[in-house]
């Protein structure tokens, strides 16, 4: 016997407030065609003032478990992935605990950026694998608005709000990839890419937030080999092929990084979700999303083999092989 870790239910939140390619150009030397044809992007969520990335998480913390017909008390451990926190510390994760009415368990961060979502996951099914917890909900949350410079027409076209979340339970498997839930979770990191992509600011050197700074060109060659790498690994370590992956759901950063893993898999295109087009890349909350909006309209059925990649600032990337 196996213990897997089964999604039990899945919820997200974005933003009412929609800002359009459009809508940009009317500040920054930009245009809807520039934008589209360079990253797919077409509208993005932003949060309102007031509205921080504990609230965006907690409302999709409780459509996913309403999801699962859970209750915050049925939950062991809230792991929240950001980047965006609304404090130093304590953890937006224990804000959202507060929030959700849970006073039991655990609640902590996940700092990986983009990858964050797949980091919370590989957390969450280790402690599922290990017996230290039963339920897990893990969160993808952030306000990305909060450390642009909206006068760099490169980086602040490409960033949106929102927040996903999924509830993992423990269940019994036979050890095959037949089994319903998590089947295999990979993750990695090189620290020495951190000038390709960082946000300028922190309370150890600067004192401030800062903002976002990127290196398109090198993030985009970097992406390209190291999400084909983790994909390699969740198929290899489950002796699986490409032929066996029902769905891909990638982070959604980049309309031509998704479309070249979906061809790597020589995956139809409407095997591949996207939501890029409409979020723009909300970092951790980017796979999550994308998870609801594909079960909700009826694509992920029970069964399906969906395989879930991602790159991130650090550099940080993996994988996660899950049985629906």
């Amino acid at each position: 016997m196996t213990i897997r870790s089964q999604i039990k239910g899945c919820g997200s939140y974005l933003p009412s407030r929609i800002v359009t390619n459009a809508e940009l150009a009317e500040r920054i030397d930009t245009s809807d065609e520039w934008i589209a044809q360079r990253t797919g992007i077409r509208e993005r969520r932003i949060a309102a003032d007031g509205e921080f990335t504990s609230h965006l998480g907690t409302k999709a913390a409780q459509d996913a478990l309403d999801d699962a017909g859970m209750r915050a008390e049925d939950i062991d451990l809230v792991i929240c992935a950001t980047a965006t926190p609304d404090d130093t510390f304590p953890s937006t994760a224990t804000r959202i605990q507060k929030d959700l009415g849970m006073t039991r368990g655990a609640a902590f961060d996940v700092q990986a950026v983009c990858s964050g979502f797949i980091y919370g996951l590989s957390i969450a099914d280790n402690f599922i694998r290990v017996g230290q917890a039963k339920t897990v909900l893990v969160i993808g949350a952030e306000t990305f608005s909060r450390i642009l410079d909206w006068e760099d027409r490169g980086t602040c076209v490409l960033f949106g709000d929102g927040a996903g979340a999924v509830v993992l339970a423990a269940e019994k498997g036979q050890g095959t990839t037949a089994d319903r839930g998590v089947l295999s979770t990979h993750i990695y990191s090189d620290g020495r890419h951190r000038e390709a992509l960082y946000v300028d600011g922190g309370p150890s050197t600067t004192g401030t937030a800062g903002v976002l700074r990127m290196e398109g060109k090198e993030v985009y060659r970097h992406a390209v080999v190291r999400m084909a790498e983790a994909i390699d690994a969740a198929l290899e370590s489950n002796n699986l092929t490409a032929a066996d992956i029902d769905w891909l759901v990638p982070h959604q950063a980049n309309l031509r990084i998704i479309e070249s893993m979906g061809r790597r898999l020589k995956l139809p295109e409407d095997r591949v979700v996207k939501t890029v087009d409409r979020h723009a890349n909300t970092s951790a909350a980017s796979i999550p999303l994308a998870l609801v909006e594909a079960t909700r309209d009826g694509r992920i059925k029970a069964g399906d083999l969906v395989l879930m990649e991602a790159m991130g600032g650090g550099f940080t990337w993996g994988s996660a092989l899950v049985r629906w």
